[in-house]
């Protein structure tokens, strides 16, 4: 192996562990390069100046912001205040609704706590380790753990986690794209800067770390960028913007009611302002946000039982949306290791010579990917060659090379990559190799090269001595996965480095549709409009380099497609970036780990599957549970218009609501938002939830408002109004029943049951004394109880036929 530069970047032989003069704080010189690393002493008195890498990186909210989360929202604020009053002027009966409510933010709270518990537990089985050189040693040790002047060492697709300056460099090459926006990998010597979220694409090497904590600024944005997060999603922005209309919507209503109640009930000042409450509480979606974010929380929760880490909440949602997905080949189709299966000299050349250029390429190289490691394990080195210069694999130049002084006074420099790119077209040896391609097989060709390694036209010329021939192992569960994204009518695209048809051929083998059809990228157009036209008419891309990766990606979401993308190698790491929603293994390099939003730990590709599903589960969910509340909120508002402008008594208190918004709305709606589904997520929350909402919560108001007239003439005296508002609520709840018994569908055994439950209990209610008394809901007759019912059964039907009618003519 070349021997390692190390220099000393600040000039000086000053000690990175000299004090800051107290008087005139100036921060002494930028720590040097120690080739051994910090002592334990010198990391404990860095430790003890606080000059360690302390930035939080969390995978979830702090305790603090869930408790503050879920009890300082504004509707609670506005319900509090209500409680807090009819707590002072009404029976504990109608305060039940402020009761719910805690209980309500106590769920919530615990379930987000749960889902805290679960994500900090993976994060910290996912956390990348770099190794750190300390008393002479290398160890991992934390990221949070690393202090100033630390000597940490790079490889292929590590991350870098702090700033710092590079001591060693053996054909390092870094990609600063996600900071700089530059494509292309910058080599780096020693004495050069590297920063925080930059990563290695080839070679190897070490640097001191300069900046650490949030001195660095990457490091700041890694920080902010790593943060749970609840928000930035379709849904949740949806259901803000509903609250947004609600809250505009009950200002003047509530200020209507309460006037025209002080007016119409001058009497009896507690009756007037329990009866304003009454109208103004179900205007309030309370439980609508409290569902999502416990929907959320489960879903985390669940797929944390099956080691997926959602690094943001949103990536649950996103990936329920995805209709296309692109699968990187090595490590998601085929598992990461290899097999030698054969070795083909070419030209003449002696077996035994092979093995030993193949065995000493493998020791050329400190950190090996899967092909190489298979050669070394299958070829160990036992020539006693010296190695004069390395050059480490890279996706973009598709091979790795060295030189190497032989010990009879020769010196040869071999390269080892694709054998499409290192030979010229039509060289007789390709097509060989097109027959072992088509197999599904592997193959590398050895060649010697008459140039020096470091020549820019190394590769031209080459004179092929040999082709090894490496079989990939296919992951036992690719096919099934494969299977289930084209039942749920998502497109899978196969986007890898390797030869295209030895690409297609795994892919055929797993079953993937139009996998016959490979088309080579170094053929694809660079036009954004034409490329993605290639890409919806093919299924499998071989020889992509990393930016094609990415610009594949754009092209595919340019036609409007919703992407996920998937893969455990550096050169996945700009297309992870930019698709919609990226899936990185477990045992993926720390770059693909640090920039998807979900990591499947057991780097099992079939448990994307249960992502997808719990995605869904959670949106169509939410939606059938937002049509409930949103019912109650429209008719809620238009009751108490119907009333401002009929100066008539509010017919209903609150106690009358919170029995029907429990029974109608909020057990059912918990149920069926943690219940089983599998339909596909659509566009347009907002617009599909009040379809339904407007024209349900109108039909509802209206026939409970005609019920209550109808009631107002027929009964007289003093106990008329309980009477009246019994009359009123029957209809209300049968109304609303239907509502529920629409949004339960299609039916199975629970949700009937659900349904049945709900409507027993309010008739449990109806019947049982004390419950009358409670609830001051007593049927009163015979005429009036059966006129609600049919005015109920009437709205029904016309509710009915109107979601039927919406269905075709808005179709979501």
């Amino acid at each position: 192996m070349t021997e390692r530069a190390r220099i000393d970047h600040d000039g000086t032989a000053i000690d990175a562990g000299a004090e800051l003069d107290p008087v005139h704080p100036v921060r002494p010189p930028a720590p040097r390069f120690k080739p051994g690393g910090l002592t334990t002493a010198e990391v404990a008195e860095r430790v003890a100046r606080g000059d360690v890498n302390d930035v939080p990186v969390r995978s979830s909210r702090s305790t603090t912001d869930i408790v503050r989360g879920n009890v300082f929202t504004r509707f609670n604020a506005i319900i509090g205040v209500l409680w807090v009053v009819m707590l002072c002027v009404a029976p504990i009966q109608d305060s039940l609704f402020g009761f719910v409510i805690i209980a309500n933010t106590g769920i919530g709270i615990i379930q987000e706590l749960r889902a805290k518990k679960t994500l900090d537990g993976l994060a910290v089985i996912g956390e990348a380790k770099p190794s750190v050189r300390r008393d002479g040693r290398t160890a991992e040790i934390s990221t949070s753990e690393i202090v100033l002047g630390d000597v940490i060492e790079l490889g292929p697709g590590d991350k870098v986690v702090v700033d710092g300056s590079v001591g060693e460099a053996d054909g390092l090459e870094i990609d600063e794209s996600l900071l700089t926006g530059e494509a292309d990998p910058v080599l780096k010597k020693p004495g050069d800067q590297v920063m925080s979220g930059s990563f290695v694409v080839a070679g190897g090497g070490a640097f001191t770390a300069t900046k650490v904590g949030r001195e660095a600024y990457a490091a700041q944005l890694a920080e902010e960028a790593s943060r749970f997060t609840l928000v930035h999603s379709e849904l949740r922005s949806g259901i803000s913007t509903i609250l947004k209309y609600v809250t505009w919507m009950m200002i003047p209503t509530s200020i209507g009611l309460i006037i025209s109640q002080l007016v119409v009930k001058e009497n009896n000042l507690n009756d007037a302002i329990a009866r304003t409450v009454g109208g103004i509480v179900p205007m309030i979606p309370e439980g609508l946000v409290l569902l999502t974010s416990v929907a959320f929380a489960i879903g985390v929760i669940r797929l944390g039982r099956k080691q997926c880490l959602v690094q943001e909440l949103p990536a649950i949602e996103g990936l329920a949306r995805v209709d296309v997905v692109c699968l990187d080949k090595t490590g998601t189709l085929t598992e990461g290791g290899m097999d030698v299966t054969e070795l083909r000299p070419l030209g003449g050349a002696e077996p035994a010579y092979v093995k030993k250029v193949l065995g000493a390429l493998g020791e050329s190289d400190p950190r090996p990917n899967a092909s190489l490691q298979a050669i070394i394990d299958a070829y160990p080195d036992s020539a006693e060659w010296r190695c004069t210069e390395s050059l480490p694999f890279s996706s973009a130049r598709k091979y790795s090379g060295a030189s190497f002084s032989e010990g009879d006074g020769e010196n040869n420099t071999w390269l080892l990559g694709a054998p499409d790119v290192l030979l010229p077209a039509g060289d007789p040896a390709l097509e060989e190799i097109n027959d072992l391609n088509e197999q599904g097989l592997r193959v590398l060709l050895l060649a010697r090269s008459a140039r020096e390694l470091d020549d820019e036209a190394v590769a031209t010329g080459v004179r092929p001595t040999a082709l090894v021939v490496l079989e990939q192992r296919l992951r036992p569960d690719a096919a099934d996965t494969l299977r289930y994204f084209e039942d749920q009518n998502v497109k899978a695209k196969v986007i890898s480095g390797d030869n295209a048809i030895s690409v297609g051929a795994v892919a055929g083998k797993l079953g993937l549709p139009g996998a016959q059809n490979t088309v080579d990228a170094r053929k694809l157009p660079a036009e954004q409009a034409e490329m993605a036209e290639v890409l919806d008419g093919n299924s499998v891309f071989g020889r992509v380099t990393p930016q094609q990766k990415r610009d594949m990606v754009g092209a595919l979401q340019s036609r409007g497609h919703t992407v996920a993308m998937t893969g455990d190698g550096v050169n996945d790491v700009l297309a992870l970036k930019d698709a919609d929603i990226g899936v990185s293994m477990g045992s993926g390099s720390e770059a693909t780990r640090a920039v998807a939003q979900i990591v499947l730990l057991n780097n099992s590709f079939s448990t994307l599957p249960s992502v997808v599903a719990e995605g869904r589960r959670v949106i169509g969910n939410i939606t059938r549970v937002a049509t409930l509340f949103l019912t109650k909120t429209v008719y809620s508002v238009l009751l108490a218009i119907l009333v401002v402008c009929s100066q008539v008594e509010y017919p209903f208190l609150p106690r009358h609501l919170t029995l029907l918004s429990t029974l109608t709305i909020g057990i059912p709606a918990f149920f069926l938002a943690l219940a089983p589904n599998k339909e596909r997520a659509k566009p347009h929350f907002v617009k599909r939830v009040m379809r339904y909402a407007i024209p349900g919560g109108v039909i509802a108001a209206t026939a409970t408002f005609v019920t209550y007239l109808i009631a107002r003439h027929h009964y007289t005296g003093a106990d008329a109004l309980p009477a009246e508002t019994s009359a009123a609520t029957l209809t209300l709840f049968l109304t609303s029943m239907w509502v529920l018994a629409i949004i339960a569908r299609p039916y199975t055994w629970w949700r009937v049951a659900l349904v049945g439950a709900m409507g027993g209990a309010f008739l449990i209610v109806l019947v049982v004394p004390w419950l009358q008394d409670f609830f001051q809901l007593k049927l009163v007759g015979a005429t009036m109880p059966w006129t609600a019912v049919a005015v109920a059964a009437a709205a029904s039907t016309l509710i009915e036929f109107t979601f039927r009618w919406v269905d075709r003519k808005f179709p979501a």
